[in-house]
């Protein structure tokens, strides 16, 4: 490898994903922190990068116009033209980014003759095709419960926590093999599912409680043996799919019982609370054969246009997630409106991409470039490579190399204050000197 190419979105220029230059590696470094990349050293496989389908963003997705809509299709999902996202969220039946609570039956029917997902016909699945259209190949997706119907809980409400009633827990169970099976049949990619979405947290949305042991026996005794039995043993099934500050606990409160774990393929987290990134390394340790998975995370507290912190925080995590063994990426809505909804409960946030369905504008965050910086350049298939520092530096960084044998190195620098770098490949090197609050990816081409 002799030619690196740089990538970089900076705050206080001009610079959004932009191509900076190619460069030819050095023999002699120059001034700056010394980044030494090992490709030979490798950790985890990379899954991809992706966002949520929500009935929320679909909805907002199609009250735009035909040529906005194809617009913010290209930018996430193709490869060249956009930041080449591979992957996708969705919510069996309502969560708080829906128009309302609903479900896929009807009250009381405990043998689930009811069970119809046409709902999703109406947004999210076409939406799903139209970006399985841009990228030209399948999105891989990941569904997550938010809660049971409200007649199969103590508090007989979809919102405000409760908990799964004993006498339903094969009822449900049935109800993800129902929904994976309708899912499929109408041409959606379902290859994984979370347990629970948030099991910790009583909301005013969407919510159901499951203490560790009871997310194990839950798996245990009815949803792993079940899938296995309507031939969806190809499933992967993930436990928790909540935040990182007592992840440990939790994998270990649910792995512990081996009968339980030959069931779960991997812990999901959320970035919310904490950014304690080393517990994701601790349950590596405890867990080296169950896989890490990113499946939430945004901005919250409504619309955050032109913030730069933002993005910051999107670049922050991913580092330092990467750097602990999370194998993919998926962040919150791919789009919400202008007021950062719709939300049933009135639950806004910021979206990487916020459409004005007044104005039809669309809104680019910082946090679009941030996760373009990595998802448009890491590809699925590429492996998390070692990166050593050598002097003093607060630039964060993170390497991969991918399937057809390019380097890429990822460098962010949230100080006020130029970086100088300098990257090195085997013998070689090259400098770069990164401005304040930037973030650029570095492709060593062979």
């Amino acid at each position: 490898m002799n030619t690196v190419k740089i990538i970089q979105t900076a705050r206080n220029t001009d610079d959004r994903l932009t191509e900076k230059g190619v460069y030819n590696l050095e023999k002699n470094k120059s001034a700056g922190v010394v980044l030494s990349i090992d490709p030979h050293k490798s950790y985890q496989k990379i899954v991809g990068f992706g966002g949520a389908f929500t009935e929320a963003a679909a909805y907002t997705f199609y009250k735009m116009n035909p040529a906005k809509r194809d617009e913010i299709i290209m930018k996430y999902f193709d490869p060249q033209a956009g930041i080449g996202y591979s992957m996708g969220r969705v919510h069996i039946h309502s969560c708080d980014f829906a128009l309302e609570n609903y479900t896929y039956v009807a009250e009381n029917d405990r043998e689930l003759k009811t069970f119809d997902i046409s709902r999703e016909d109406k947004w999210t699945i076409p939406m799903i095709k139209e970006a399985a259209k841009a990228r030209k190949a399948d999105i891989t997706l990941l569904a997550s419960t938010w809660s049971p119907p409200a007649w199969m809980k103590t508090n007989r409400d979809m919102n405000h926590g409760g908990q799964l009633l004993p006498e339903y827990r094969e009822a449900w169970a049935n109800y993800y093999v129902k929904y994976i099976k309708a899912a499929r049949a109408k041409g959606l990619n379902i290859c994984a599912i979370t347990v629970q979405n948030e099991p910790a947290a009583v909301q005013t949305w969407d919510s159901c409680i499951y203490s560790a042991e009871e997310e194990g026996a839950f798996v245990r005794d009815y949803l792993g043996p079940i899938l296995g039995k309507e031939g969806l043993g190809d499933i992967k099934l993930y436990i928790w799919d909540h935040n990182r500050d007592i992840m440990v606990e939790r994998a270990t409160g649910t792995l512990s019982d081996p009968e339980t774990a030959k069931y779960v393929y991997g812990v999901a987290n959320h970035w919310y609370v904490s950014e304690a990134f080393e517990n994701l390394s601790k349950v590596h340790e405890l867990y080296p054969d169950k896989h890490i998975l990113f499946t939430e995370g945004c901005q919250e507290g409504g619309v955050h246009l032109g913030s730069w912190l933002t993005g910051e925080r999107y670049g922050r995590n991913m580092i330092g997630d990467f750097n602990n063994w999370q194998e993919g990426w998926l962040d919150w809505n791919l789009i919400l409106d202008e007021n950062g909804g719709p939300n049933h409960v009135g639950n806004f946030c910021d979206a990487p991409i916020i459409a004005d369905t007044t104005t039809q504008e669309i809104h680019y965050n910082s946090s679009y470039y941030y996760i373009g910086q990595f998802s448009k350049f890491v590809r699925p298939g590429a492996l998390r490579i070692d990166v050593s520092t050598e002097g003093e530096s607060s630039v964060q960084h993170v390497a991969f190399r991918n399937e057809d044998g390019s380097v890429v190195l990822i460098v962010m620098n949230e100080s006020d204050n130029v970086q100088n770098l300098n990257a090195k490949l085997g013998d070689q090197y090259v400098w770069h000197a990164l401005p304040a609050h930037s973030i650029a990816t570095l492709v060593f081409n062979k």
